[in-house]
């Protein structure tokens, strides 16, 4: 392969982050675009080599600007929190998955310094190892007792846990069936055990009936709170028809768990769901929860089958158990708060009556994800500009994380949001600049 001589010269950029995927292998949301056109890819000063396999990469980079699909990544300089300071500049945020604003509470900061003093920073190995400390035993047993199941099992992430679950319990060739919209590392477990993947329109419980009739499942999976779109699965349903076809019921409730149902528990206890109608539960803890890490929740046996057999558990390195303290810290105090789910709730319920009110095109959902639909990229884009230059923070998300001509405003809610922090949103939405877009 030949190679050139180019020279290029960095530019400073302004964009936003990217967070949690849903309907591909891609990330979980879209970033703003920079303002000041295009950023070069990264060199160093002066003359550098770059070969053809670069020049192939840097025309696909260029493709994504040119449809407003480019991502880019933001510098946090503070704690997170509603008010947090991005790039040097303080702003409010409308963008964390910290609903209940736990992320920078200093009880939790207290018990992750105590988690460093008792445990040091890193666990040093894998669980099955030398890494699995005092912290993740504690943490394992609070996380069942919380769920309401006879065990539970740490994971690094919730993307790891959802592969690790999927290709341990599917074989080369078994049917699947996860609805549309579920997050993007569902359908990547589905993948990497070899599976075979059926998607079935979103929530739609007819269209899964009509597709399993006469063909054996092994499992359906499905998200209890959509990441993106903020509704709940058909859980009841779901779980007859997994039931009926002898299927595992895999719910994946990272959006739920801590933010709705009794005390938090989730959206399988919001539907007083146990676990033998969901057998395979899967949480988040650095959302609701503040932290950092996932876990499975459900019966003995699932769980020591998870131990034996879940490769992205067994091949990786424990969460640090300082992280596994502050956790335990952070589900009671989840739980003994309720005045954070009531304060969140009444201000989901102002929001969506001030956008009613400006006839704004949300989408349907009762929980602090509040999608705002543009349909194109670029609106979705000019958007959250708008609202950039007026000091509010939203993400713009865009496809792949959403299906084309879906693009939207992910507007999410915090217990740390006030009234009229929400009143200064919709009062800046109601101003949103008009454009046709491109589809």
């Amino acid at each position: 392969m030949t190679a050139r001589h180019e020279s290029q010269t960095a530019a400073p950029s302004k964009g936003a982050d990217c967070a949690s995927g849903a309907h591909s292998w891609a990330a979980d949301c879209s970033a703003s675009m920079p303002r000041e056109g295009p950023a070069p890819l990264p060199a160093s000063p002066g003359a550098q080599i770059v070969y053809d396999g670069d020049a192939a990469l840097a025309t696909g980079l260029n493709r994504l600007r040119q449809e407003g699909l480019y991502r880019v990544r933001r510098v946090l300089q503070s704690p997170q929190g509603v008010r947090p300071v991005i790039d040097g500049r303080s702003m409010l945020s409308f963008c964390s998955n910290d609903y209940l604003g736990l992320a920078a509470h200093p009880l939790l900061a207290d018990a992750l310094r105590e988690g460093v003093q008792r445990y040091g920073v890193g666990s040093g190995a894998a669980h099955l190892i030398s890494g699995h400390s005092e912290a993740h035993r504690r943490l394992e047993l609070d996380l069942a007792e919380f769920t309401g199941r006879p065990r539970a099992l740490l994971f690094s992430t919730g993307y790891m846990a959802n592969l690790g679950v999927i290709s341990a319990l599917c074989a080369r060739g078994e049917h699947v069936y996860a609805d549309r919209l579920s997050h993007a590392s569902l359908n990547d477990g589905v993948r990497l055990a070899g599976a075979k993947l059926k998607r079935y329109a979103h929530r739609d419980v007819t269209a899964l009936a009509r597709m399993s009739t006469g063909s054996s499942a092994s499992m359906i999976i499905t998200d209890g709170v959509f990441s993106m779109d903020g509704d709940l699965a058909p859980l009841a349903e779901l779980a007859r028809l997994a039931r009926a076809a002898g299927a595992r019921l895999m719910v994946d409730d990272a959006h739920g768990l801590g933010v709705v149902g009794r005390l938090g528990r989730g959206t399988l206890d919001l539907f007083g769901m146990d676990d033998h109608e969901v057998p395979i539960l899967v949480g988040t803890l650095g959302k609701a929860f503040g932290t950092f890490g996932a876990f499975v929740a459900g019966s003995e046996t699932l769980i020591e089958t998870l131990v034996q057999r879940a490769r992205s558990y067994i091949y990786t390195t424990a969460l640090p158990p300082a992280v596994a303290h502050a956790t335990s810290a952070a589900l009671a105090l989840a739980a003994r708060e309720e005045w954070r789910r009531a304060h969140l709730h009444r201000l989901i319920a102002h929001f969506r009556q001030g956008a009613a009110a400006l006839d704004l095109p949300l989408v349907d959902s009762h929980t602090p994800i509040q999608p705002l639909l543009a349909g194109d990229s670029l609106r979705a884009l000019e958007w959250s500009l708008f609202l950039e230059d007026n000091g509010v923070l939203v993400t713009a998300i865009r496809p792949p994380s959403v299906p084309r001509g879906a693009a939207r405003l992910r507007i999410t809610l915090s217990a740390a949001h006030q009234e009229q922090d929400i009143d200064l949103l919709l009062e800046l939405l109601a101003r949103l600049p008009k454009r046709g877009g491109r589809g």
